[in-house]
């Protein structure tokens, strides 16, 4: 009969998961984005961590009204037979249309344009002091004052590249060089790359990056099998050197943040010259190439060596704030293993992100990123909406009976370390780190 819908299951839906064969729902229908996976804006790893089920609160979160228009072109003609939505997802999904209805996503103040001049008043300063002082300490000053420009540089590569933080999409994707590749030598190509995969895979431990640290840290015994990264793919060794330096982990933990900017350049070097599909991939090198020529050049002028080093060292400790704060929002979260589910993201979000409470004042310190779980539930959000919207996040977890959880930074602290704490103990039971695994995780539930 003409027009009959033809229909598939769930199961039949998960056989389409695999490159070259992906298929998702949306809303109960069929799409196939096999060939889309090399065009899509937000790369691969989220079309091939959600592929083969219903992907409508993830796509919900990510993309604008206006995308739902291009949908048709990958229609299969095929629904989903047993489509059903939970009761929490239809009131994530109105919460997100009435603040769509009410601009909320399209309102985004003026945040970036005072970070903006800010971060130009910050470099100027930072040349001026540099180049005209002879005092050390003025030269400490200076590289305080350069921390601190490149975590403001961050949450703007961050902002754009969530959402139009700019006018125009050129516009957009110009600040995301300038903020990420110019100023602080981190490749905004890199950065989306495992940001995405975070977002989608919040807390998974084989399928988040931002978890994956070994030989550092682990926030699971899990880690102690040597899981296998998904998003690497490669096996996550827990060797001896691994055991060591995560027995110690609680005590390490705040010397490596500061040096663990050092890894961030080594990743964005791996992959702008890997054989891995880039987007916009020479626009990318010529970016860092300019930090590359502008930052050693500036700390050149320093008169001695050690003063050289110290600039370096009083900088990254003072960004390391921010690397921190990353931490302070997932560690001491839930975690799981195995892909990330579609038909569980409100609940997936919420449980493996906590917020940092802080007063209104300290909301350009942090960059919105304190409402982290308001941040995960709506990643196009600009930070500038993201507390208002929060007591209604609260009230929607408080509603189905989900976490919410915002504490202070020092309480995020302390949380973080008893995590670490937890899993250094575990690991220094050489003689057989596994024997306790089961009832410990049954105890320690979040991580």
């Amino acid at each position: 009969m003409a027009g009959e819908k033809k229909y598939i299951t769930a199961e039949e839906l998960k056989k389409h998961n695999k490159p070259g064969d992906l298929w998702i729902s949306i809303q109960g229908k069929i799409y196939d984005v096999s060939d889309w996976t090399k065009d899509h804006p937000g790369g691969d790893i989220p079309l091939l961590n959600l592929a083969g089920q219903d992907v409508t609160d993830a796509f919900t979160a990510y993309h604008p009204g206006t995308a739902w228009q291009y949908l048709s072109k990958f229609s299969t003609g095929f629904y989903l037979k047993d489509f059903q939505v939970s009761e929490v997802s239809k009131d994530y999904r109105r919460l997100a249309s009435e603040f769509s209805k009410l601009g909320l996503f399209e309102k985004k103040g003026h945040v970036i344009m005072y970070s903006l001049i800010s971060i130009a008043i910050l470099l100027s300063v930072v040349f001026y002091g540099v180049l005209k002082s002879d005092s050390v300490w003025i030269h400490m000053v200076c590289a305080m004052l350069l921390g601190l420009l490149w975590i403001l540089s961050a949450y703007v590569g961050h902002d754009s590249g969530h959402y139009q933080a700019m006018p125009t999409r050129g516009f957009n994707k110009f600040t995301q060089l300038i903020a990420g590749n110019f100023l602080t030598g981190i490749s905004i190509a890199w950065w989306k790359w495992t940001h995405n995969a975070h977002h989608i895979s919040c807390n998974s431990l084989d399928y988040d990056p931002d978890l994956q640290h070994i030989p550092f840290f682990a926030v699971s015994t899990r880690f102690f099998t040597s899981l296998t990264s998904s998003f690497y793919g490669r096996k996550l060794t827990f060797d001896p050197l691994a055991r060591f330096l995560v027995s110690y982990q609680h005590i390490t933990f705040y010397p490596v943040l500061i040096f663990g900017r050092i890894n961030l350049y080594v990743q964005t070097f791996l992959l702008l010259f890997s054989k891995r599909p880039i987007p916009d991939r020479a626009l990318n090198i010529v970016g860092i190439c300019v930090f590359w020529t502008w930052f050693p050049l500036l700390t050149s002028f320093l008169p001695t060596w050690n003063e050289r080093f110290m600039f370096v060292l009083v900088s990254f400790t003072v960004t390391s704030l921010q690397h921190l704060q990353f931490c302070l929002n997932h560690f001491s979260a839930d975690v799981y293993v195995g892909p990330p589910s579609g038909n569980d993201w409100f609940e997936k979000q919420t449980a493996g992100s906590l917020d940092i409470s802080c007063s209104v004042w300290m909301d350009w310190f942090f960059g919105g990123l304190q409402f982290q779980l308001e941040h995960h539930l709506f990643p196009r959000l600009p930070r500038c909406q993201l507390r208002k919207v929060s007591p209604v996040v609260q009230d929607l977890c408080k509603k189905h009976n989900l976490p919410y959880r915002s504490l202070t930074f020092w309480e995020a602290n302390l949380s973080t370390l008893r995590t670490l704490r937890t899993a250094a103990l575990q690991a220094r039971d050489a003689v057989d780190p596994m024997s306790k695994n089961l009832l410990w995780e049954a105890v320690n539930t979040h991580g």
